[in-house]
């Protein structure tokens, strides 16, 4: 793991590449899973190199967050002020060398920087449809984060 601190309802969970000759299977989700709370919804999503996504947050949906291909580090914040790690950061970077799911619940920040020099693709397993209403935005100044340590 990288920087880690914890912040409460946030899950890492390593995945299985099963290496097979004619084509890897990288395992994604089961029902059985923790931080699986259903599903509704699965896009995938590119981020360019040393391109950063600013903050967000989602008001209801768990993000279940997972890397195939490239290298993505995430930054997440937590500013619920009732939570156990309020003001904490989670810095973690996933790839195939670190093939792990990321499960942020509802109203914890996340921002993430493509780090792979090719192609960076994120894979989300939502347990709600997407919907503008319920995600709340803000600048990459936000948060007091050092992106170059």
């Amino acid at each position: 793991m990288d920087k880690l601190n914890l912040i409460d309802g946030v899950i890492l969970s390593p995945l299985k590449i099963i290496e097979n000759p004619l084509g890897n299977i990288y395992h994604g989700m089961k029902s059985s899973d923790s931080g699986y709370s259903g599903f509704n919804e699965a896009y995938f999503s590119t981020i360019n190199y040393n391109q950063v996504k600013p903050w967000k947050k989602h008001l209801k949906m768990t993000l279940n967050l997972i890397v195939p291909v490239g290298e993505i580090r995430f930054v997440l914040y937590d500013e619920r002020e009732n939570s156990k790690s309020y003001k904490n950061f989670l810095d973690v970077t996933l790839s195939k060398k670190n093939y792990q799911r990321l499960t942020i619940p509802p109203n914890v920040w996340v921002c993430f920087k493509g780090i792979g020099k090719e192609i960076n693709l994120l894979l989300n397993l939502a347990n709600l449809n997407h919907d503008p209403n319920e995600i709340v935005r803000d600048n990459m100044n936000a948060f007091k984060f050092n992106w170059s340590s």
